[in-house]
């Protein structure tokens, strides 16, 4: 039966993000869960996406290679009998996104599980013998230069080449480590220890493939080739995902309060959070490891082998829940410590500054995202922490205020409307258009500002849809200098998350998760889109990134433009040339950044290499290249003049003797002392405090009193 989805995209909301619909119970010959969710999918990527492609046989077709290549990335599993096998049903997609059965996920899943069993046995046949590192030969790494295996013979061929390439790289670490502690061990011996050690990884590589990988993670894979086909932003989202994407949202989850790493396929705690449960109950030690994980009174889930995300969705969960946790402890006891889940804050996620000092005093203001928690009112908001930030460094007297954008991914739109806010006064932020070519104003209705000093906007590639409405509306009020990439990321797109549970009756086995989609399309107060193009910096610094961006992604929604809105530019707007002219001077001779610029010409030819030699000699030649250009790039730091930054008095008292969040705030500082970007910035914003001042101290020159000339 084919459910019947409802979405009138007149009703959908910028401020609600929700859609109106029509609950339709399942009537005779309910489909299965996951039928369901395709179909839900299907009808709401058709009736609700900004810009849907048909969803036909050329949709089918671009969906079949992308799912493909995301079960089979490296070529390794497949054979090319396989994919002729699958060919039929490369126009079977859209069928299934219409009701039909799901033949081609069904019969790909077979395929799969059958060759991820043969390959179990044969990387182990393939490491059971000694490699030749003397041969010379060579290996494909790039699976774009490669097609699939013609038969089996073929794939055993290619794993071998590729597990003898994971062997060599630890063979020469061992005759590195043998020469410097003149060990003595064979060239045989330490052979066998580097096979050892690449078949430990790959036993728990393929314990995951076999043991862990649930039919649930490939359906999850499937339904996100067909949404990010319609584009890069729609993403379909079972449950657990959809729960961290809330957590990382609104910067806080209900846990224990342990910080986990993986090690030797083992969950190990690092540290514990203080004020958390783990912290108040005090039986978890760093370095415990946890054996096995249970909830409640269920039977508990062993762990073991886990990557560290695995493991954090087990021990995270409801507050006020119960965990028990079975802990094998450094000195060899296991325990089991129950705790109940709370409330614990990723502080990471919250917006911080400092104090920079020099020939000026400067506000450093780092903001990792536009977090918001939508669903708690008491909840954190960036918007404002941000206006708190900015209030302290007033109370500091700054003299002007950067704030720090770079790897900002975005988040929520009504906290970036109201922080572009705290500097200008009421306006249009950015222009909103829906599916049916309405457009919105977002505007800041406060016409108060909370900052009118000099400002500059540190932005990078990884800067993205609301860190480039952000740039976009200060470089469009002229209110601020962008420094930074080139561009930003390019993403110019509003989603909505819709839980798919609101659209059926009954129960289908479970929660059906959600679907991110794409709903409105970003533009600039000037009408230009944000989209694709991103946001072109004012003073552009070389970049150690290169290929990053939207415009990488061929099903990314293009760039276009729209009527531009009525506003005002800043009272006294920031004239960039004399800006950009000095940083170019300055950059001109600055060792640094040419030391980066060499540094990315090296990485881009090293990233064209497609074949990688197999014998110890060839490969210490590559490795040699590789890490001249390694050294170099990390002799960058060593050319930039420390700068003289330092935690408010205030933050530092907060802190007080939490010695782990201490060690934390001493390592966020460190990282910015020698940052060659963030001192350019510094150097801009000095620039920009003098280009402000200067009518001032033109006007007291010409106020005083001059002596009269004879």
């Amino acid at each position: 039966m084919k459910l019947k989805v409802i979405v009138p995209v007149m009703l959908i909301s910028l401020t609600a993000g929700i859609f109106a619909f029509t609950k339709i119970a399942a009537k005779d010959d309910p489909p299965g869960r996951y039928e369901a969710i395709i179909s839900l999918v299907g009808q709401i990527l058709k009736e609700g996406h900004y810009q849907p492609k048909p969803i036909d046989d050329a949709f089918s077709k671009e969906v079949f290679v992308k799912y493909l290549k995301n079960l089979d990335g490296e070529k390794k599993f497949f054979l090319k009998s396989d994919i002729a096998a699958l060919k039929p049903l490369e126009t079977h997609v859209d069928d299934e996104l219409n009701g039909a059965s799901l033949d081609f996920f069904n019969r790909s899943t077979e395929i799969i599980k059958k060759r991820t069993n043969e390959v179990a046995t044969l990387y182990t046949e393939i490491l059971a013998k000694p490699f030749d590192f003397t041969k010379e030969e060579r290996v494909v790494i790039d699976p774009e230069s490669m097609d699939w295996p013609a038969d089996d013979a073929a794939r055993k061929e290619a794993w071998r080449k590729s597990l003898k390439y994971r062997a060599l790289e630890k063979y020469s670490e061992l005759v590195d480590q043998r020469e410097k502690e003149k060990n003595g061990k064979t060239d045989a011996a330490l052979e066998a220890e580097a096979r050892a050690k690449v078949k430990k990884i790959y036993d728990r590589y393929f314990d995951r493939l076999k043991n862990r990988t649930k039919e649930d993670d490939r359906f999850s894979l499937y339904v996100n080739s067909i949404t990010t086909t319609m584009d890069p932003h729609t993403d379909y989202m079972p449950p657990i995902e959809k729960r961290s994407f809330q957590e990382s949202m609104a910067g806080k989850f209900f846990g224990i309060g342990a910080q986990l790493r993986e090690d030797e396929g083992r969950i190990k705690i690092v540290s514990i959070v203080t004020g958390s449960p783990a912290w108040k109950d005090g039986k978890l030690k760093a370095d415990d490891v946890i054996l096995k994980v249970g909830e409640g009174s269920k039977e508990p889930v062993d762990i073991s082998g886990y990557a560290v995300d695995e493991a954090v969705t087990v021990i995270r969960g409801t507050k006020g829940s119960e965990v028990k946790l079975t802990v094998k402890s450094v000195d060899g006891t296991i325990k089991t410590v129950s705790l109940l889940r709370d409330e614990i804050k990723l502080d990471d996620t919250f917006a911080k500054s400092a104090i920079i000092n020099g020939p000026h005093k400067i506000g450093y203001i780092y903001l990792p995202e536009f977090y918001a928690d939508f669903n708690d009112r008491q909840g954190a908001f960036s918007y404002e922490d941000v206006a708190a930030e900015v209030k302290k460094l007033k109370d500091e007297k700054v003299e002007g205020i950067i704030l720090d954008l770079r790897f900002n991914g975005g988040g929520s739109l009504p906290d970036v409307i109201k922080m572009a806010g705290l500097f200008v006064p009421e306006g249009t932020m950015v222009q909103v258009r829906s599916r049916g070519g309405e457009i919105q104003q977002q505007k800041d209705r406060d016409k108060s500002v909370q900052y009118d000093g000099p400002l500059a906007i540190m932005v990078n590639e990884f800067s993205a849809s609301a860190s480039e409405i952000m740039a976009a509306a200060m470089q469009d009020y002229k209110r601020a200098v962008i420094i930074g990439s080139p561009s930003t990321f390019g993403k110019g797109t509003v989603q909505r998350l819709l839980e798919l549970d609101n659209f059926v009756r009954g129960d289908l086995g479970g929660s059906l998760g959600a679907i991110k989609l794409t709903v409105q399309k970003f533009y600039r107060a000037d009408g230009g889109s944000t989209q694709l193009k991103g946001v072109a910096s004012d003073v552009v610094l070389p970049s150690p990134y290169y290929e990053v961006g939207e415009k990488r992604d061929k099903d990314a929604l293009k760039w276009d433009v729209i009527p531009k809105a009525n506003y005002e530019v800043w009272q006294d707007p920031v004239d960039v040339e004399p800006l950009k002219n000095k940083s170019a001077a300055r950059l001109a001779n600055n060792e640094a950044f040419k030391m980066i610029n060499e540094n990315i010409a090296t990485l881009k030819k090293l990233d064209e290499q497609k074949t990688y030699p197999l014998d110890l000699t060839g490969y210490k030649a590559d490795m040699k290249k590789n890490a001249n250009a390694s050294k170099r790039y990390d002799a960058v730091n060593d050319k930039v003049s420390p700068l003289n930054i330092t935690s408010l008095k205030v933050d530092m008292a907060k802190m007080g003797s939490d010695t782990v969040k201490v060690a934390r705030n001493k390592d966020w500082i460190k990282a910015r002392y020698k940052d060659p970007y963030l001192s350019e910035a510094v150097n801009v914003m000095n620039d920009l405090i003098m280009q402000t001042n200067y009518p001032k101290l033109k006007n007291n020159y010409t106020d005083a009193k001059v002596p009269a000339q004879k």
